[in-house]
């Protein structure tokens, strides 16, 4: 018990920080480009097939660095991740993250790696650092919604899962997450 409420804390800090971080995220110059807007506006107004068309195009431009270098990086992490070996990816994203700061991807795709090892407050750190990058970054909005489920906070979950939505209106599994998380907590304000 004691442990999970220093994880709490820790969550709470974090969550602070990220909230402060996204206010005061005026322009981040590695999210915000003409091809990015073009694709979100798409993205409003897709039926199925192009959202997921679009989706993969989004990914594909937030996994761009502008260093070949830090794109080797980011791929080795995301190919520990794919053999199962959360804490090769963590060291191989964390040297990403400590070589290029300003990449949301590179902090996205750690907070990822930590949430697999189950260290749930260096996550939420990272997904804080993605969404002061990239306020737009659903795929952190979602990874957040899903360790408040973890934790036990249906209503933050659902607070960062309709979040997710917002941006990206055809991700399945949030929708589903936000239907059965509505489900329920229907009633538990009475």
């Amino acid at each position: 018990m004691k442990a999970r409420g220093r994880l709490h804390n820790h969550v709470v800090a974090a969550l602070l920080l990220l909230f402060v971080g996204i206010a005061l995220a005026a322009s981040p110059a590695m999210s915000q480009t003409p091809a990015l807007d073009s694709l979100f506006e798409e993205l409003k107004s897709a039926d199925a097939q192009g959202a997921a068309r679009i989706e993969r195009e989004i990914w594909n431009e937030w996994s761009k660095s502008g260093s070949a270098s830090m794109d080797l990086l980011l791929q080795r992490g995301r190919d520990a991740m794919e053999q199962g070996d959360a804490a090769a990816a963590i060291d191989h994203f964390t040297a990403l993250t400590d070589h290029a700061p300003d990449f949301a991807e590179g902090w996205n795709a750690r907070a990822t790696a930590y949430f697999t090892a189950g260290e749930l407050g260096p996550s939420v750190n990272d997904i804080a650092r993605t969404l002061t990058l990239n306020p737009r970054h659903f795929g952190a909005l979602s990874g957040l919604g899903m360790i408040f489920e973890q934790l036990e906070q249906p209503e933050k979950a659902l607070e960062a899962y309709r979040a997710a939505l917002a941006i990206h209106p055809h991700l399945q599994g949030v929708i589903e997450s936000v239907k059965r998380l509505e489900t329920e907590t229907a009633g538990q304000d009475l």
